[in-house]
């Protein structure tokens, strides 16, 4: 009687723990703080629209592209860029070409106008 007991206990316990690790890993372990500190850099560029951008600038956008590595993550990162876009407005054409401009391929456009449920 005991022993069923504890065999129950620990098969709830494991599944709660199983649970526990599929809902945290299913959703985006990168942080709009993270976004937005590794794009602060850009900022001034984004907005002026001239001129390249700044090694620091292509340094955070290399992080941020490599610290968004899962579907979850890029959706995740999407999220922030299109809310950090909207508030700093930045000149199309400077967003767009920003990660080719810094020899880097993103799979999404940096825009006001992102889809982020298209990105994979």
């Amino acid at each position: 009687m005991i022993n069923m007991r504890i065999q129950t206990l620990v098969i709830l316990l494991l599944m709660i723990i199983f649970l526990q690790n599929f809902i945290i890993n299913s959703e985006g372990a990168i942080q709009c703080s993270d976004v937005l500190k590794d794009i602060s850099s850009c900022t001034s560029y984004l907005k002026s629209g001239s001129g390249s951008p700044s090694t620091a600038c292509c340094s955070g956008i290399s992080k941020l592209n490599s610290a968004a590595s899962t579907s979850a993550d890029k959706k995740a990162a999407c999220k922030c860029l299109l809310s950090a876009a909207q508030k700093i407005k930045p000149d199309a054409a400077a967003a767009k070409g920003l990660p080719s401009s810094c020899g880097i391929s993103l799979p999404y456009t940096i825009s006001v106008n992102i889809d982020c449920s298209k990105v994979k």
